[in-house]
């Protein structure tokens, strides 16, 4: 098998670690040679947070480059939008249709993008965008945005069966908060 690129984008503190920590798990129950690399920049701030998720017969560098990630998967609608040019023209993004005001917008600099989605729309990518916030307070906490879009990035790998999420789930989720996250993951792969 090739290698395949997942970029994990979002801004800190949203749980983009557990979920590309979960998804380097799922992979590797799966028989693939899995790299798991983060970015985390100014993440205690609140500034942009990167994972990549490498996985294939054999690979040998967690770093994806520019036009290279098969699927992106967003916390954030902005952060989706700046990471654009790593996906490949035939790439994927699962996003988050949330807004989290950065830096310049709070200091009154720059104002957030206006109708985003529409503009990323309009670039010809394929974008699938849900309210992920919506669905992880359904689920109890909102802190649970990052297995909402994990549940939604399921529907991208139809090779790998249900129970293996399960048990990926059930090893990375502290056991107080398995439940919760059960949920919010069944929310968004049913969304």
């Amino acid at each position: 098998m090739n290698t395949r690129n997942i970029m994990i984008v979002g801004v800190g503190g949203q749980g983009s670690v557990l979920a590309s920590k979960l998804l380097g798990h799922l992979l590797i129950t799966q028989g693939y040679d899995v790299k798991v690399s983060e970015v985390h920049g100014m993440s205690q701030r609140g500034g942009s947070v990167v994972t990549y998720v490498r996985y294939g017969d054999k690979v040998y560098s967690p770093v994806i480059d520019k036009g290279q990630a098969d699927v992106i998967v967003s916390f954030e609608l902005l952060e989706a939008a700046r990471n654009i040019e790593y996906l490949k023209p035939e790439g994927q993004i699962v996003t988050s249709t949330q807004q989290i005001d950065p830096m310049p917008v709070l200091i009154g600099a720059m104002s957030y993008p206006e109708d985003l989605l529409s503009k990323i729309k309009a670039l010809g990518v394929k974008i699938d965008a849900l309210d992920c916030v919506k669905l992880a307070e359904q689920a109890g906490s909102t802190k649970a945005v990052n297995l909402v879009l994990l549940g939604r990035l399921s529907h991208y790998f139809d090779d790998i069966p249900s129970e293996a999420w399960d048990e990926a789930i059930n090893s990375c989720v502290p056991q107080k908060f398995l439940e919760l996250n059960r949920k919010a993951f069944e929310l968004g792969k049913n969304a």
